[in-house]
């Protein structure tokens, strides 16, 4: 994977095995967990990438992705993990806005289907993902969320957005109610989430999440509705 830095953001950046003249290719957002912040653009490839990165996956789900490194000290979004519920706050982090800004930049630069822009991560980076979709519903096309939070409120702005919802009922780490309850939230509006719930898992449910083959052909069959 190519290593590039957006400002203060440093990313990787994955492109098709083969890029063909005309093609246009989908673009994931991979946004990491707490463990692998930093500046050594290493890290962030540590859980979920490795999956997106296999042969046979390149080959049949050809795509863009790009897996950004938020910074020591910084979050995807400014709440609290830990906490039974959260509002979403007024401005994007940092490292968030600097992340949309990119995607936009990379939708500019690259033969990237603008309706074809999926975004994924997992603990921290779930958290992330449920925030990008809330601030840019009209941008992600479908998301698959693991472990993650959100302001049960941005449910009536992201239902018209597939999304499968991940989480481990032994998690201690981010209570499995954040999930449950957010994909509820969708439901009541009028979406239709799709929740997995693993029986005897903790917070390391992306291992199961990214490591399901179903995940994959359910992301990339979908395209932005015209809401």
């Amino acid at each position: 994977m190519e290593r590039h830095r957006y400002r203060n953001l440093p990313y990787r950046l994955l492109r098709p095995l083969a890029v063909k003249a005309g093609m246009q290719y989908p673009l994931v957002v991979f946004l990491h967990g707490a463990g692998e912040r930093g500046m050594d653009n290493e890290r962030q490839l540590t859980h979920g990438v490795p999956q997106f990165l296999t042969t046979a996956n390149r080959e049949k789900y050809p795509c863009f992705l790009i897996a950004a490194q938020c910074p020591a000290g910084q979050r995807w979004v400014e709440v609290d993990w830990g906490s039974e519920s959260h509002v979403q706050p007024k401005e994007p982090s940092e490292p968030a806005r600097l992340m949309l800004e990119l995607i936009d930049q990379a939708i500019g630069e690259l033969p990237i289907d603008p309706d074809r822009v999926y975004v994924t991560g997992l603990s921290m980076g779930g958290f992330g993902a449920w925030d990008l979709m809330a601030r840019r519903p009209d941008l992600i096309a479908a998301a698959a969320i693991v472990c993650g939070g959100a302001d049960e409120a941005t449910a009536e702005k992201i239902k018209h957005i597939p999304v499968w919802v991940f989480h481990g009922a032994k998690d201690t780490a981010v209570q499995p109610a954040r999930s449950r309850r957010m994909a509820a939230a969708l439901e009541k509006a009028g979406g239709k989430p799709r929740y997995t719930e693993y029986a005897d898992v903790g917070h390391h449910s992306w291992e199961c999440a990214y490591g399901d083959p179903d995940l994959f052909e359910w992301l990339f069959a979908k395209r932005r509705s015209r809401h």
